[in-house]
């Protein structure tokens, strides 16, 4: 298969047809950044309803873990579905939601027993840590970070604080949230180097939140991601998250770890946490846990996990099916994988640091396995956000054949599906050569 191979112009004939029909009768909310419409996919490959193939490095926004329609994932959602479809969690017992709780109390990063609430999303995940840790602490306010993304349910809402766009016309949203600045590397914060950085942001939390705005003894948990995913795939350094967790340990605080885009063998490790030596209170995992089947799960100690019957629920969450795609996913994780992620991210990011040599619109290229995001910029030496440059690279690698999306103000992200080898990524490397020297031509970028 020649992989990418564009046969039309995009969108060709059968995808207008077919967005101009989503004019019409579809909510005007979705945030499209270019005009494909999917037929069909095979692991890494994505071909429209014009016969145009595309390599992809979006992966349904880091969800098709596995690839698409893996066979195995697909055997076990055929073979479920052939049993039953459906029958609430809620209310019922089945064995694929129990089998998949002790699947995940095995290698989520929590120490001790582990119990799991089931959702649809992880805004939904998110949603039922907020209330846990309310119900279990009795205290009444959260901490997040600038950058954030959670989710956009109203309870989410109030944590993310990734662009002004998504809460705009909502609030007030849930209250009782306060934000506290990220590790930023590249963009200190307080105007330090990496190399000789002790997460000195975290000092705004301590010294001007917990000072000024809320008492520490009056939150029930600080939200973080262990590599913040919509604000532009930014990788902290270890002290960041050192201090973090010594700091709820201090105030009894829970630490509620949002592994939603970063989890499931994306970071070249099943969870992002683990990195870091990080250990949580809760952790939310949604988006590649069942390879494109609606699934987020809230897993927490098992002392945490108190609450009584009736205090939280779901219909839909943990749906059978939804289940054994991500008991299939887990295996195949487990076996190859997260492996795989890990040796094609480490070579795809090399060859995207090669290209930073090359090109003078790259600032940054930063990231971990196939989690990987790459910082335009207009001057190195200021840093002034390439933002509309970065939205014309992402057009013109679409119009090469290659699907990626942006992260934050100015920063590309390259989320693959895990299957992604390395000749792939190759190929990727060169659309994306390609693109940004259109480009920097195009806005006069050149050396």
């Amino acid at each position: 298969m020649q992989l990418p191979n564009i046969k039309t112009p995009l969108p060709g004939p059968k995808a207008k047809a077919i967005i101009d029909r989503d004019a019409t009768y579809v909510s005007p909310s979705y945030t499209r950044a270019y005009p494909l419409v999917m037929a069909r996919g095979d692991g890494a490959a994505v071909e429209d309803v014009d016969g145009n193939l595309f390599l992809d490095c979006a992966a349904g926004i880091a969800v098709t873990s596995t690839g698409h329609s893996h066979p195995e994932v697909v055997q076990a959602v055929v073979e479920q579905a052939q049993k039953f479809l459906h029958m609430s969690g809620t209310d019922f017992y089945y064995e694929p939601q129990v089998r998949l709780a002790e699947e995940v109390a095995g290698i989520v990063p929590i120490n001790g027993p582990v119990r799991t609430f089931f959702g649809n999303s992880g805004t939904e995940a998110n949603e039922a840590a907020i209330k846990l840790a309310k119900y279990h602490t009795k205290r009444p306010f959260l901490v997040a970070f600038i950058g954030s993304f959670h989710g956009r349910t109203l309870g989410s809402l109030g944590l993310t604080a990734s662009r002004a766009v998504q809460r705009k016309g909502f609030g007030p949203t849930a209250p009782g949230v306060f934000h506290a600045p990220y590790a930023e590397c590249y963009r200190c914060p307080v105007g330090l180097k990496p190399d000789t950085c002790q997460a000195e942001c975290l000092g705004f939390l301590e010294e001007q939140v917990f000072l000024h705005l809320v008492s520490p003894d009056e939150v029930a948990a600080i939200v973080v991601e262990p590599i913040q995913g919509e604000g532009g795939y930014l990788v902290p350094p270890k002290q960041f998250h050192d201090r973090l967790k010594g700091l709820a340990r201090q105030h009894g605080i829970l630490l509620i770890v949002d592994e939603v885009q970063s989890g499931m063998g994306r970071t070249g490790k099943m969870f992002a946490c683990e990195h870091f030596d990080l250990k949580a209170d809760m952790v939310s995992i949604a988006k590649g846990v069942a390879s494109g089947l609606p699934l987020g799960l809230c897993s927490a100690k098992a002392d945490i996990m108190g609450w009584r019957p009736g205090a939280h629920a779901s219909t839909f969450g943990g749906n059978p099916v939804a289940c054994a795609a991500a008991l299939a996913t887990i295996k195949l994780l487990k076996e190859t994988l997260v492996a795989n992620a890990a040796e094609v991210g480490a070579h795809l990011i090399e060859g995207l640091r090669d290209l930073a040599a090359q090109h003078p619109m790259i600032g940054d290229v930063r990231g971990r396995g196939l989690m990987i995001g790459i910082e335009f910029v207009r001057n190195r030496q200021t840093k002034e956000r390439a933002t509309a440059e970065r939205d014309a690279v992402v057009d013109e690698a679409f119009k090469r054949g290659l699907l990626v999306l942006g992260a934050g103000r100015n920063a590309l992200r390259l989320s693959p599906p895990l299957v992604l080898t390395r000749a792939q990524a190759d190929v990727a490397v060169k659309i994306l050569d390609e693109s940004i020297g259109e480009v920097e031509r195009a806005f006069r970028l050149v050396k």
